[in-house]
């Protein structure tokens, strides 16, 4: 299996060296360049396409966000993952809605650092569990119901707040054992709330389940 190629954008040299230094020993990644501002960034991208661009939202000349659109825009098979140390709404729903695939904040430990360059390779979104249940339920309402509020759904008045935080994860795509894995539970507690849900809403199955969430 290929490693994960990534490109490392951050205006601080010693967080670059630093993350650089996390991950070059790890078999399945591959550092493959450095920027230190959005534009520098953009331009990284474009002589390396790397598979994943780990980019920070506070950079001079161009910001992360403003990066990430251009990139999401003229590289879409190019993945972001923001890495910031900013845990707001603002900033987590600008990068989702500019292309980002992901949200870490840099106080994030090495193995979910990894879980997440995993993840949004294969074109999947990852969100760790500090993202409130709020934040992630308004990126929802955006971008899979057109602005509607979620809570107006009758789905999420039948259900459970856990309930609704692994419908979402649902919805996103994740499996029951992701799931299990991200909210630190059981597959077979992540399965009984699934089987849960489908029984309070007459659900036939889990694609019925989630049709429900997103209409």
């Amino acid at each position: 299996m290929n490693p994960i190629k990534v490109l490392l954008a951050d205006d601080h040299d010693v967080v670059r060296k630093g993350m650089k230094m996390l991950l070059e020993d790890e078999e399945g990644v591959l550092v493959i360049g450095e920027a230190a501002d959005g534009a520098e960034a953009i331009e990284k991208v474009k002589a390396l396409m790397p598979d994943v661009v780990i980019l920070d939202l506070t950079m001079p000349k161009m910001t992360g966000i403003e990066a990430a659109a251009v990139i999401s825009q003229e590289y879409p098979s190019v993945r972001i993952l923001i890495f910031s140390m900013h845990n707001n709404r603002e900033y987590i729903i600008n990068s989702v809605e500019n292309g980002a695939s992901g949200y870490l904040l840099k106080d994030t430990g090495k193995d979910e650092l990894l879980r997440a360059l995993s993840v949004v390779s294969e074109g999947r979104k990852y969100f760790p569990p500090e993202i409130s249940e709020v934040i992630i339920d308004e990126l929802l309402a955006k971008n899979l119901s057109g602005g509607a509020p979620v809570e107006s759904k009758p789905i999420f008045q039948k259900i459970t707040p856990k309930e609704r935080q692994i419908l979402d994860l649902i919805v996103q795509g994740y499996n029951s054992r992701e799931i299990a894995d991200k909210l630190f539970l059981s597959i077979r507690t992540v399965d009984n709330h699934r089987a849960n849900m489908m029984k309070k809403t007459k659900a036939k199955n889990t694609a019925d389940l989630v049709k429900m969430a997103i209409q």
